[in-house]
């Protein structure tokens, strides 16, 4: 059994590396945006937590869908538009650098 806490607990199934990936960064985005000022944490960081999961489910209906293009365009998509949320949260200081550097790099990491 493996007690390493920064290990992913999804890697032991039969799971795509993109959705490990994804719900990595599903885990880090909750805790992160629960560290938000209350005016930002209920427009913001729901909006964002809303496409993450949006993705997560895109992500299951294209691994068992045979029309995976149309599926993956929109994952596409939501991953534009949490890349816009996570920069206006940086710029509004609402997220420190460091998070905008692992959200920013964690979103092109699965948009390869």
């Amino acid at each position: 059994m493996d007690n390493n806490p920064k290990e992913s607990q999804y890697k032991d199934r039969d799971e795509l590396p993109i959705f490990i990936k994804w719900l990595d960064f599903v885990k880090w985005l909750l805790v992160a945006t629960d560290n938000f000022p209350k005016k930002t944490r209920f427009t913001l960081a729901d909006r964002q937590i809303s496409i993450a999961l949006q993705i997560v489910e895109d992500l299951v209906e294209a691994r068992y869908s045979r029309n995976k293009s149309s599926i993956l365009r929109r994952v596409n998509m939501n991953l534009e538009k949490l890349r816009v949320l996570i920069r206006i949260c940086f710029e509004t200081r609402v997220l420190p650098r460091k998070g905008y550097e692992q959200a920013s790099y964690s979103i092109n990491e699965v948009g390869k």
